[in-house]
């Protein structure tokens, strides 16, 4: 009888523990229109495959009378689970327990999944809905979070971290978040600042709501933090399992292959005339993607940022590849600041994951301007070079028009290690257009023109001559530069054939302790 009795002590205590604050809380989580932890996690992974940690873990603090609360858990669910049968390891902050602020307790079950995690090589889902440190706790609050970010750190480019930010994310609960490799924001409900409202108002003067500070929109659009915007958080939670389905589960592995039905010599003749005639003329590059990825599926990672490049996941033939797009319909697809850092971070992670590298390139250069010089275009145009440079996965370059100058070689060039780089037959490889550089290579002789229409014939005849030497791929492919000119409605099959002949590829840097990116 004593055993059954110990039985039902501990299905009392589970049950008390997956109540966490109780159920005013839950309610109050509920009528803000957001889910529990537990919720949370019961969405995120495969129907009965969690497996927790940690459950009847409480804080050790006995500091102003917070020694009279202890709560089953301390704040925050940690376990693993599966999700389409892979494993992952997840932790989801509950706001319904001291608001979900960080103690050195939470913190140390976080740090053990991810430790499991790194041990296992399997991939850490972080849900972020809390208050920040625990103020009570003081340093040992702040210690636990640096014993987070030091994780986030070291597993970096080894297993794939992914935070969901689904309620208030503060001062220096940001930094776990910006360490991992994808960050999601649900409108309305999430928010993420280093300092809030209040204080920016007595320091700067600035009066600036919590949703123009910090809210999802702001980090989507503005200043870049997020990858995701959602409108709910079990839209969010769906999109994390699409995302999980394009990864590998470490950096020792390769990316989930799929059976694909689409087949791979699949035509598509609207390529064919897709780019106008006109080279100043627009069009959107996402058109082309929809047309030869694997049944017009493309996860766009920073959607709403950057838009003059284009960056995200789709298949070939059923392999994870990641692409890379320069877009005419936004500031006619130029290389600036932020389109460069985008890039850069996209190409890095592709790269650290084993995952293919597909870049459709349409680029009149990097954006001139004091704004863009000021702000470092130089040092963040080399950031999108040296990972182009850097990476030793499969790259294949598709030029579909325009390639000028520095922006040519940013954009996985032959000597950036291209393993394939086709072009299409309207392609323009050149230092510059034909307009600017006849007036550098004729400006000498345009000056001793007097007579304004034989100024102009003249301009026109040169402007002719050169755009019949760059103006199309010939002249790269003469020198290798181009591997092969192909027809627009082949790209698909062309990139397939590729992806194929290079799944055995093997290159290896000079050794090193680590690169120095510019950062």
């Amino acid at each position: 009888m004593a055993r059954l009795d110990k039985i039902k002590e501990l299905i009392e205590k589970r049950e008390q523990a997956k109540l966490g604050g109780g159920e005013k809380r839950i309610d109050a989580q509920h009528n803000k229109g957001k889910l529990t932890a537990r919720e949370r996690i019961e969405l995120l992974l495969d129907d009965g495959s969690f497996e927790e940690y940690d459950m009847f873990i409480t804080h050790r603090c006995t500091d102003f009378g917070l020694e009279k609360t202890k709560i089953y858990g301390d704040g925050v669910v940690t376990g693993h689970g599966t999700i389409d049968g892979r494993v992952v390891f997840v932790y989801a902050q509950d706001f319904t327990v001291f608001g979900g602020s960080l103690s050195e307790a939470y913190a140390q079950k976080i740090c053990k999944v991810m430790d499991q995690a790194m041990k296992v090589g399997a991939p850490i889902i972080g849900i972020n809905d809390s208050g920040g440190a625990r103020i009570q706790e003081g340093v040992n609050s702040l210690a636990g979070y640096a014993e987070i970010f030091e994780r986030n750190i070291l597993a970096s480019g080894v297993v794939p971290q992914i935070s969901a930010i689904f309620g208030p994310c503060a001062g220096g609960a940001v930094y776990s978040p910006a360490l991992t490799d994808f960050v999601m924001m649900t409108e309305h409900t999430s928010y993420m600042f280093v300092t809030g409202p209040k204080v920016v108002k007595t320091v700067t003067g600035e009066d600036i709501t919590t949703e123009d500070l910090g809210g999802a929109h702001i980090h989507a659009s503005k200043s870049g933090v997020s990858h995701f915007s959602v409108e709910n958080e079990e839209e969010g939670l769906m999109l994390i399992r699409k995302l999980m389905s394009y990864l590998p589960q470490n950096n020792l592995e390769d990316p989930p292959a799929t059976t694909c039905t689409d087949p791979i010599d699949r035509i598509d003749d609207i390529l064919n005339t897709i780019v106008p005639e006109n080279p100043n003329k627009p069009y959107d590059v996402k058109d082309v993607i929809y047309s030869i990825v694997d049944d017009s599926e493309f996860l766009e990672i920073h959607r709403d940022y950057a838009n003059n490049i284009v960056v995200g996941f789709c298949k070939f033939n059923g392999m994870p590849v990641g692409l890379v797009a320069n877009q005419p319909s936004f500031l006619a697809g130029v290389l600036d600041i932020d389109a460069s850092k985008k890039a850069a971070r996209f190409v890095r992670f592709c790269d650290a994951f084993n995952i293919p590298i597909v870049t459709l390139v349409d680029v009149p250069g990097f954006l001139p301007g004091s704004v863009q010089e000021y702000g470092g275009i130089i040092t963040n145009g080399a950031k999108l070079m040296f990972a182009y440079g850097e990476a030793t996965v499969p790259k294949i370059t598709i030029t579909l028009r325009k390639s000028y100058g520095g922006a040519h070689d940013v954009m996985s060039c032959k000597q950036l290690r291209g393993d394939l780089n086709y072009a299409w037959p309207n392609a323009e490889i050149a230092v510059m257009g034909a307009k600017g550089a006849v007036e550098v290579l004729e400006g000498r002789k345009l000056k001793t023109i007097t007579d304004e229409d034989e100024k102009a014939k003249y301009i026109a005849e040169k402007e002719q001559d050169y755009v019949e030497k760059f103006a199309n791929p010939y002249k790269a492919a003469s020198y290798g530069y181009i591997d092969d000119v192909i027809e627009p409605r082949n790209t698909r099959f062309r990139i397939i054939r590729g992806l194929e002949v290079l799944s055995t590829k093997k290159l290896v840097n000079p050794p090193k302790k680590h690169s120095n990116i510019p950062l």
